[in-house]
Parts: C-alpha cells; sequence; structure tokens
C-alpha cells in the first residue's frame, strides 16, 4: 500500500491563512500575465479559458486521498506526497522555454503536465507539445480543451516513457522523491538523444552528461522558484 506521507505536512491555522493569501495574490498576478501574453493568440487563449474553467470546477489542488490514488502511486513506486498540485504559469512557461531555445522546430514534451499550462506556453512558441501526466483526473479534466490548441496531454509514468521524439523536455518535478528523480534521469538517459534540452524547475539533473547551460528564478502559482536548463552531452 502507499504510503501516507502526508501527515507531516499539515500546517496551523494562522500559517494555512498566510499561504493562501500569498496564493491568492500570485494567482491574480499570474492570471494577468498568462491572459496578456495570450490575447495575440485567440486560439490558445479558448483553450486556457475551458482549461481555467475547469479548474474553478473541480480545483486540482485538492489533494486525492482516495483509494484510487494510493493504487496509481503504488504501482508507479512513488507516493501520494508526489501527487502534490503545481502549474507553471503559462507566462513564465514562455520565458523559460524561449531561454531553451524552444521554436517552430521543436517538440517538447512536459512530463507531470497535471493540467497543461506550459504545454500552452510550448505551442504559443510555435512547438509541438505533449504532456504526460500520472494522475488520470487531470487528462479527463482538460484533454479536449488542449486538443483543440494542437496539444496532446496523456496519461502516463515518467519513470516509463519514451523521450526519443523531445527535443525538449520539461521536469516539474518539484514534489517527486530522490528515488523518483533517479529514475526519471536513468530513463532519461537511455531514451534521449544527445543535444536534448531539459527544463528542470527546482533541482538541476544530476549526471555529468547534463550540461548546465543556464539558470533563472522565475514565478509559479506557489512562488518564485529556481529553474536549470541543461543539455545532454554525447
Amino acid at each position: 500500500m502507499a504510503r501516507d506521507d502526508l501527515d507531516d505536512l499539515k500546517v496551523g491555522p494562522l500559517q494555512l491563512l498566510a499561504v493562501r493569501a500569498v496564493n491568492l495574490v500570485i494567482e491574480a498576478v499570474g492570471r494577468v500575465l498568462d491572459v496578456a501574453v495570450l490575447l495575440v493568440r485567440p486560439r490558445l487563449l479558448w483553450a486556457y479559458l475551458r482549461v481555467w474553467g475547469a479548474e474553478l470546477w473541480r480545483s486540482p489542488y485538492r489533494w486525492p486521498r482516495s483509494f484510487e490514488a494510493r493504487r496509481v502511486v503504488q504501482a508507479a513506486g512513488q507516493t501520494l506526497r508526489e501527487l502534490m498540485y503545481g502549474e507553471v504559469l503559462v507566462a513564465t512557461g514562455a520565458y523559460v522555454l524561449a531561454r531553451a531555445g524552444v521554436g517552430r522546430a521543436s517538440t517538447l514534451l512536459d512530463v507531470g503536465a497535471g493540467r497543461g499550462r506550459a504545454l500552452l506556453a510550448a505551442r504559443l512558441r510555435g512547438a509541438r507539445a505533449r504532456g504526460v501526466e500520472l494522475w488520470e483526473p487531470h487528462v479527463r479534466a482538460v484533454g479536449k480543451a488542449l486538443e483543440g490548441a494542437g496539444v496532446t496531454l496523456e496519461v502516463g509514468d515518467a519513470t516509463q516513457v519514451d523521450y526519443g521524439g523531445a527535443t525538449h523536455v520539461l521536469l516539474n518535478w518539484c514534489a517527486f522523491s530522490d528515488e523518483t528523480k533517479a529514475r526519471v534521469t536513468a530513463r532519461l538517459l537511455e531514451t534521449c538523444r544527445p543535444g536534448t534540452r531539459f527544463i528542470a524547475v527546482t533541482r538541476a539533473i544530476q549526471g555529468e552528461r547534463f550540461r548546465l547551460l543556464s539558470t533563472h528564478t522565475t514565478l509559479f502559482s506557489w512562488g518564485l522558484e529556481k529553474v536549470f536548463i541543461q543539455e545532454l552531452s554525447a
């Protein structure tokens, strides 16, 4: 059975109030920035608004504690903590993807894609966009809306997916355990081609073949975070 490792994440009422207040500010700023950058692409803006509407209808931030959630994480060798939800803002995504060289000839693979906001940033850059998400309810909630923007979002495990077709890989792996990160890294080495670029959030990919190109500090749905842009050497 999956470990129930959520108890140590509980906070007091005053701390919770402060966290929610900060999150409300980030949410407001993030939405304004996202809509601003998408105004030039009505098709993407419409998909974004549909994804936002799905979030308002059923929040992805509610931590899944069901038997199905436990079964899914157990099958993937993960923990409930690793289903922690956080989003890459479209505006942030567009910025870091540009720094990583994502353009019309690129294919972005986002693992742990959540509701697909970063994938819309890839489409804004003109790239092909594919997301893999372990928790099926996220895919079910927004899959159809994203299809209209040329985005593919599918259920899958970051430790098992074939990364070979991607020129760029987004790793929003803040909540992944060290063990899961190691398994993902091994899979990257198995399936990625030399020259593949990676956008890793919070922690750089470890290994001598992962060359660091640049670091950036940018805004995410939970606050400011470091982003590491790396490239796989031969």
